[in-house]
């Protein structure tokens, strides 16, 4: 083939792209930020160049392609130049790590009329073309559930969890076998190693066929996994890549006998698969769609189909698991009539999901995906970023933003220009897109103005972190937090008033609403008379009492 291709980054998956393309005839120019591949590339890849020097090889004008194996964080950036640049581009997945990036690298391709594909490589794989064949002939009957499991214990990355290196192949094939789009999603996981880099998921799916999925990605698994269940209602097909036989059908039955489903097993059939490598396959294809100028099966608008899901996922992972109706970026919530009300200068990107009764004020953004929940006020200059959830009745002041990575239940308050933050050690020359800290504000707290919460903390329900104060470790619930850095001063009422002289029995009284309060145990301080998590009664839910006169008593009636 004469397509001309440079490599971009020669790590643990671009050596398998550098081979495939040096023996397709097509590879070039190999770049990398370390200089320790040219060795290998000198002695293994005679005539092909190694450079360090990345805008160098988007200037060469004989360079038709670019094929991105970088960190997926480098994804878009690099990409989007490639495009700008006039090449053709295959990038590894996911396409990006954000929606807007991956939508605006479809449009950018569309608009130079470049080649973008994703490298979606189980597309590409013998068993899984076979397996779209039988399902599209009938062969197992009806699809009624499948399930992925992707283990290893190979390469562990931080800078992207499990769900975003494993996960995408088979969000990739689910969607090619079903062909449709599922109606909900949830995702579980834990970081076990890394604080925020999650080593174990499992996503959950439902269509509108019926039909339920599952995908379990891990890192921490002590063997190799590659296993793709479809279960059918005439056979059940298995593709396990890390066995001989990777294709194998089942033609088990149940059959109700005496009112009772009875499995009936059958024997195993092997399904014959040609000789071949997927990745050789995916690279050929991609040579060809630049020769040809065809659409890729694995093109942009494919990996914008992956990257939406993943999104996500990731959304209800940060929200530990929290059930997500799937959402076509084609639709747009007018369908939700408008229930909310937006000052003409502020701008609500779409898709996103505003509740009923919120009102958002002058110059305030609210970004793609982002959900607000009922009866929320978001004064002037404040921006809510993407995949950020707020709950209901949550009310921010004035130049407020809230950052990817906050998750905000009900009843919170931000005081005016109080500052979150999503990242521990941020720098300008270093990207840590998909690396942003969980910060969790609970029920009923309170930050007061121009106060700070470090990123990945979380503060209790209904505590209270004082005007000006820097939080920067977990908040005890009903905590009064005050100075820099942050300690615990005493306790607060749901009101918000200080909790002081405890009677013989320890309890609390608060002085406007007469609720009573008790340390549970050393550090752990429990309403006795209200859950936390129960509603105020109406009575409760108007003050009528300055502050000054609860606290110092100057002006209350005997």
């Amino acid at each position: 083939m004469s397509v001309k291709v440079a490599v971009i980054g020669m790590g643990h998956w671009g050596k398998n792209l550098v081979r495939n393309f040096y023996e397709l005839g097509s590879l070039d120019v190999v770049c990398d930020s370390d200089e320790t591949p040219k060795a290998t590339i000198e002695q293994s890849y005679p005539g092909v160049e190694f450079t360090m020097d990345l805008e160098a090889v988007l200037a060469d004008k004989t360079i038709q392609a670019v094929a991105i194996a970088t960190p997926a964080v480098t994804h878009h950036m690099i990409a989007k130049s490639a495009l700008e640049a006039g090449k053709d581009v295959y990038v590894e997945k996911p396409l990006a790590t954000n929606l807007d990036d991956g939508e605006e690298l479809v449009r950018l391709a569309k608009e130079r009329g470049r080649v973008l594909m994703v490298g979606h490589i189980l597309r590409y794989h013998p068993a899984v073309e076979k397996l779209e064949e039988l399902i599209d002939s009938g062969e197992l009957g009806r699809v009624q559930y499948l399930y992925s499991n992707r283990l290893n214990i190979g390469k562990i990355r931080t800078e992207e969890n499990i769900l975003w290196s494993f996960a995408p192949h088979d969000i990739s094939v689910m969607l090619a076998l079903l062909n449709e789009n599922p109606t909900d999603l949830s995702c579980r996981g834990e970081d076990y190693l890394n604080k925020g880099v999650v080593d174990v998921t499992l996503s959950t799916f439902r269509f509108p066929s019926g039909v339920r999925a599952h995908i379990f990605v891990s890192w921490l698994h002590p063997f190799k996994e590659q296993r793709l269940v479809v279960v059918g209602s005439n056979k059940m097909a298995v593709f396990d890549d890390t066995a001989s036989d990777k294709l194998v059908l089942y033609p088990h039955k149940v059959e109700w006998r005496k009112r009772v489903p009875t499995a009936v097993k059958a024997e195993s059939e092997v399904v014959a698969l040609p000789e071949a490598e997927p990745l050789k396959n995916e690279c050929r294809h991609f040579l060809e769609c630049v020769e040809k100028r065809k659409q890729p099966l694995t093109d942009g608008e494919e990996g914008l189909r992956v990257l939406r899901i993943l999104s996500l996922c990731q959304v209800s992972l940060d929200q530990k698991g929290r059930p997500l109706e799937y959402q076509d970026a084609s639709s747009t919530p007018d369908e939700q009539k408008k229930t909310y009300y937006a000052h003409p200068t502020a701008v609500i990107d779409t898709p996103c999901e505003i509740g009923e009764g919120t009102k958002i004020w002058h110059f305030s953004h609210i970004m793609k995906n982002a959900k607000l929940g009922k009866r929320c006020n978001l004064g002037q200059n404040c921006t809510v970023e993407r995949n950020v959830t707020i709950g209901n009745n949550v009310k921010v002041q004035n130049n407020v933003s809230i950052y990817t990575g906050v998750i905000i239940e009900d009843d919170v308050f931000l005081g005016p220009s109080c500052v979150l933050t999503n990242v521990t050690n941020p720098r300008s020359q270093i990207t840590r897109r998909g690396l942003y800290e969980t910060t969790i504000l609970k029920r009923g707290c309170t930050i007061g103005a121009n106060a700070t919460i470090v990123c990945g903390i979380t503060v209790g329900r209904y505590a209270f972190i004082g005007a000006g104060a820097v939080a920067a470790k977990d908040v005890p619930d009903y905590a009064m937090m005050m100075g820099v850095p942050a300690k615990q001063v005493g306790w607060v009422s749901r009101h918000g008033l200080p909790l002081r002289d405890p009677d013989k029995d320890g309890v609390y009284v608060c002085p406007e609403s007469k609720l009573r309060y008790k340390e549970t145990e050393a550090g752990v301080l429990r309403c006795i008379d209200l859950d936390e998590d129960e509603a105020l009664p109406e009575d409760m839910r108007v003050g009528g009492i300055y502050y000054d006169d609860i606290v110092h008593g100057d002006r209350l009636e005997p």
